[in-house]
């Protein structure tokens, strides 16, 4: 690829209700000097994440919406081409925040050196990045397992997902997933060990997901709300935990959909807690420590849903949105 050209996809429009391949545009302009102090990175894997549906939207949230007319923010693994940083090399490998593009300029704040004979750098985005931490933090943290409790999470086959009821099965605990389609739901059994996973596409998914909890839930990891959501509140049990990740089915509603039942809130004692995963930065290192060793020794097991090229992000995105990924979902860029 010239390093001349930059592509970039740009947010077109905010959408109203469910997006489209419409909100979006794909442009070229020239690829940026770096200045003193700053340095020139390729953009090498892109990470595809549910959080950006909000960014699309100006909606008041926890982060700024992203700007019409500018590239889509996302996280990112790159390779340093050009650098007036004293602190990074041309070569080095990094983890950052490029966005939608071939091409960014940094000027070092926020970027990680990566070892790429320690993992695949591709792992810094999703079982080794945020989605990885997301899970870790929000289930220790705030789910607070213990031994034989019961942990049920949705989108189990997913990025974030898939960590949680492995964590739980390492923590001592019955892991039941909550995914879409039968091959998602054999994955999580056979390959990720989880205990059950119950498929919310079924028919008979309340009974099918009450029969997989028989003593109950103790903790809940939200990931999906709407129906999931409010098949789950019924079989809490006294004192459970809820860490509440994301909305996934609500994010394109243009009308609020029935919340939980907050009566219960109050006589099961619930603690139901949203969070957003760099409130607990400062468990970044014991995340690191602790994952990195289990995705070494076999404990933790991953997957990843790579498309080619940056101009498919879109797409992908969109699919993503709707259930049709299968595991982290990715571009592969250079």
């Amino acid at each position: 690829m010239a390093q001349n050209v930059n592509r970039q996809i740009l947010l077109k429009s905010r959408p109203e209700g469910a997006p489209g391949l419409d909100n979006f545009e794909l442009t070229e302009s020239p690829t940026p000097e770096p200045g003193e102090g700053e340095l020139l990175m390729r953009n090498l894997y892109l990470s595809l994440d549910p959080y950006m549906r909000g960014r699309m939207s100006a909606a008041k949230s926890y982060a700024k919406p992203a700007a019409v007319g500018q590239p889509m923010v996302g996280g990112t693994v790159a390779e340093i081409v050009r650098s007036r940083n004293p602190q990074y090399a041309a070569g080095d490998i990094v983890l950052g925040y490029g966005g939608w593009q071939d091409y960014a300029l940094s000027n070092g704040a926020g970027l990680r050196k990566l070892d790429p004979t320690a993992a695949p750098v591709s792992t810094a985005l999703g079982v080794l990045g945020m989605p990885g931490m997301t899970a870790y933090v929000g289930l220790s943290e705030i789910g607070r397992p213990k031994p034989g409790e019961t942990v049920v999470v949705a989108a189990a086959s997913g990025a974030v997902g898939s960590v949680v009821g492995q964590i739980a099965k390492i923590k001592g605990c019955r892991a039941v997933g909550i995914a879409g389609g039968t091959d998602k739901c054999r994955f999580v059994v056979d390959e990720l060990g989880f205990d059950a996973c119950v498929d919310h596409r079924a028919a008979d998914f309340a009974s099918r997901l009450e029969a997989a909890c028989p003593a109950g839930i103790d903790v809940y990891f939200e990931n999906v709300g709407g129906v999931v959501q409010q098949t789950v509140w019924p079989l809490l049990n006294d004192f459970a935990r809820v860490p509440v990740c994301g909305l996934i089915a609500q994010y394109d509603a243009t009308v609020p959909l029935p919340g939980p039942d907050m009566f219960s809130v109050l006589r099961k004692r619930l603690l139901v807690r949203g969070f957003i995963v760099w409130d607990f930065a400062a468990k970044q290192g014991d995340f690191l420590r602790d994952a990195g060793e289990w995705v070494r020794s076999g404990r933790l097991k991953y997957r990843e849903d790579v498309a080619e090229g940056l101009e498919k992000a879109p797409a992908s995105f969109l699919g993503m949105l709707r259930g049709k990924n299968f595991g982290k979902t990715l571009v592969r860029i250079a």
